[in-house]
């Protein structure tokens, strides 16, 4: 996230509540309105049991003092009835709480994924990938731990609470006052230390979503780091991020230490003044030995109540920065939306694409134009070649055309219709794009290629690969097409992994056929093939091709030549070569003899 950005939700987290951002949970729980009323009546029975159970105890103490074994015999038999009784409640209220906590952390998750997966590559630039994982598992456990445990055990313990103030007063309205007296001393830590665990719990949050950014980046591109021989300093700066989350936590383990101990030996220093004055009353006969022991059961009741609510005090602090954290991914506000009413797209379009005064300037760069003042105009059916040096603004006619960026002025339209007037997932079922850098799932390759169209038959994958050339090595892998290729494809060699993305886009089958440098990876055999290929795909759909190779582009019907953004000639090879210019120029680099033909 930007340095700016980090500073200003650092000032707004200041200035909340501390457990403010729970209530972000609502929605989330507001489904399951009947594993909350079944987990609330275990609860509230559980509490009543447990505040009955000194009254039993207190009958069989004093119950030793009576010459009725048969009466003190059905004392001891409700106490066992009692203890069953909560210990079936207790049971029942983990069953129906830890349910409720799995389904609305796995509806969290999911809605988070939903979010983010869809958020254009401009949000990208402000945050690293592993962080948005970080936020995925770190922070949904910690949540899950609140809504499992934390939260019915806070609420168990408030009608301890209560309700063991309330017996206490019963039992001894004397001595429950000289222990309510030590309550604004108990109070006075929880709130001193509270508001700075919540500070320290979400920066020790952050430090591990920082740590989990890094590693995340460095182990994608372990062996970039490996050749480079670059794993001592990554390493370095991984354990400098990992120790700053450990001086963090560290940190707020302190401050919940202190808090924990100034609280537990406060209650516990005031029941034993208390009870030490109740022991004087016993001896007095003010009061018998079996209610000084309901008293002290309650007492205990009370000053663990309390004591619990402190620890578990700071477990919500670290579920609010946790949920704030989850909560803002969930809001983040994407700088690309679909329209409010939207037009329907082409059912099958016929390709027709154009470029009417675009400018255009990446967010990340935003003093240097990718675009400006560009217009292009793509037929149906026809196939374009963009050149250009590197940074000429090529890939950026991709960018735009599948509406991952807007531009900052201008219009883009497919058969005359505007692209951010139609829906986005129905727009881009328009298109069929080989990025540069292929991108490969850690599954099959069969899997792999019908990622382009995810109903397509076995069949027509195996055809599609032929298509692209890739039949014959993936008929080699030991499974042959049910074959693992590995995390982003580590199996395969970068041909083979461009021949599986042009057989995804083959598969695909889509009006308009975007390919960013397709056959950059391949053989002069396979390129030869592929090159057949696509030239029989573009032959019924508009296609689009970014190379540097110049002999991949001669055949297109038209060769834009592309320079600072702005387009710097367009014609057939031929055409261009004999103008002269910067395409004649680069031509005649590529060429070994020199010359230009």
């Amino acid at each position: 996230m930007a340095k700016n950005d980090k500073n200003k939700t650092d000032d707004e987290r200041e200035k909340s509540k501390a457990i403010s951002p729970l209530t972000g949970l609502f929605p989330y729980l507001a489904p399951y309105k009947g594993l909350m009323i079944a987990a609330a009546i275990a609860l509230v029975f559980t509490a009543v049991v447990s505040l009955v159970l000194p009254m039993a105890v207190r009958e069989v103490v004093d119950g030793f003092t009576l010459d009725a074994l048969g009466q003190m015999d059905s004392y001891f038999i409700v106490t066992i009835l009692v203890m069953g009784a909560m210990a079936v409640g207790t049971g029942l209220r983990f069953y129906f709480v830890t349910r409720l906590g799995e389904r609305v952390i796995a509806d969290i998750r999911m809605s988070v994924y939903q979010k983010v997966i869809g958020l254009s590559p401009a949000f990208y630039e402000k945050i690293l990938t592993g962080e948005v994982l970080s936020r995925l598992t770190t922070d949904t456990t910690l949540i899950l731990s609140v809504i499992s445990s934390s939260v019915s055990v806070a609420l168990r313990n408030v009608l301890m609470l209560g309700g063991g103030i309330i017996f206490m007063s019963i039992t001894s309205l004397k001595m429950t006052g000289l222990v309510l007296l030590m309550v604004p001393f108990v109070i006075l830590p929880i709130l001193a230390l509270g508001r700075r665990l919540r500070k320290l719990s979400r920066e020790s949050q952050d430090k591990i979503a920082e740590s989990s950014g890094e590693a995340s980046e460095t182990l994608l591109a372990a062996q970039t780091v490996q050749a480079y021989t670059h794993e001592e300093v990554s390493q370095d700066s991984f354990n400098n991020l990992t120790e700053q989350a450990f001086d963090a936590a560290r940190r707020r383990i302190i401050t919940r230490a202190i808090l924990t101990i100034s609280v537990i030996f406060l209650v516990f220093t005031g029941v034993v003044g208390v009870l030490w004055m109740g022991a004087r009353d016993v001896i007095n006969g003010a009061m018998s030995a079996g209610q000084l022991v309901q008293f002290l059961i309650y007492s205990v009741m009370v000053a663990g109540a309390v004591a619990a609510l402190s620890e578990i005090w700071g477990e919500l602090q670290r579920a609010a920065g946790a949920t704030e954290r989850l909560i803002e991914l969930i809001e983040a506000e994407d700088i690309i939306k679909d329209p409010v009413f939207p037009v329907a797209a082409p059912e099958r379009a016929e390709g027709d694409i154009e470029f009417k005064n675009v400018t255009f300037t990446y967010p990340a760069r935003p003093e240097i134009h990718a675009l400006e003042n560009l217009n292009l105009h793509v037929k149906p059916g026809e196939t374009v070649a963009l050149v250009g040096p590197s940074g000429a603004g090529k890939s950026t006619i991709f960018q735009l055309l599948m509406r991952f960026f807007d531009p900052d002025t201008g219009d883009i339209t497919l058969d005359g219709i505007g692209i951010e007037t139609m829906l986005r997932e129905d727009m881009r079922g328009s298109f069929a794009l080989v990025p540069q850098d292929p991108v490969i799932f850690a599954t099959t390759a069969m899997e792999n290629i019908r990622f382009g169209r995810p109903d397509a038959s076995d069949a027509e994958v195996v055809e599609a690969a032929k298509a692209a050339a890739a039949h014959e090595f993936l008929e080699r892998l030991p499974k042959k097409y049910n074959s693992y290729v590995g995390e982003r494809g580590v199996m395969l060699s970068g041909g083979q992994k461009q021949r599986i993305a042009i057989a995804r886009a083959i598969l695909r089958d889509a009006p308009v056929l975007l390919l960013d440098e397709a056959t950059s990876a391949l053989d002069a055999e396979s390129e030869r093939a592929v090159q057949h290929a696509v030239e029989k795909l573009a032959q019924s759909r508009t296609t689009l091709i970014i190379a540097h190779r110049l002999a991949t582009v001669k055949k297109a019907d038209r060769i834009v030549v592309f320079d600072e953004g702005r387009i710097d000639a367009e014609g057939t090879h031929d055409e261009l070569v004999t103008q002269g210019g910067l395409y004649a120029r680069l031509a005649k680099l590529q060429f070994t003899d020199g010359s230009v033909t």
